[in-house]
C-alpha cells in the first residue's frame, strides 16, 4: 500500500467515524455498537472497503450492515463536502469478526485459567 492510499484511508476512517456517529440516523445503525476496524482504499483510489465490527446478537448485526450500506451514498456525499480529494472512494461495507472473535478466545483462555487453579485449591 502506497503512502498515499493509507494516507487516504486513515482520512476517511476518522470522517466515517464522526459521520456515523452524529450524522447517519438510519435506526439500525443506532443499535450496538459499530466500530471501524480498518478502510482499505484501492490503489486507483475510486473504491473503499469499509471494516466494521459490531456488537450485537447475529440479527441485528445484519440489520447494522443494511444499515450502513443503505447510508453508503450520504456518506459518500458528504465525504465530498468535507474532504479535499479529487474523488472520493466508493464506499463498500464489510462485517470484520476480528473483535468477537478476540473476545471470544480472552473468554475461553480466561475459563482454562480457572480451571487451572482449581485443582490446586483442593
Amino acid at each position: 500500500m502506497s503512502m498515499r492510499t493509507t494516507r487516504v484511508a486513515e482520512l476517511l476512517r476518522e470522517e466515517l467515524a464522526d459521520l456515523i456517529l452524529r450524522e447517519v440516523k438510519d435506526p439500525r445503525v443506532s443499535r450496538g455498537m459499530i466500530s471501524i476496524t480498518e478502510v482499505l482504499v484501492s490503489p486507483d483510489l475510486r473504491r473503499a472497503t469499509v471494516y466494521v465490527s459490531h456488537l450485537g446478537n447475529g440479527q441485528e448485526r445484519v440489520d447494522a450492515i443494511k444499515g450502513l450500506e443503505h447510508s453508503a451514498h450520504f456518506m459518500h456525499r458528504e465525504l465530498m463536502h468535507r474532504l479535499r480529494l479529487r474523488n472520493v472512494p466508493e464506499l463498500v461495507f464489510r462485517f470484520d469478526p476480528s473483535i468477537e472473535r478476540g473476545a471470544r478466545l480472552a473468554s475461553l483462555i480466561n475459563e482454562v485459567s480457572h480451571q487451572r487453579e482449581e485443582p490446586s485449591a483442593e
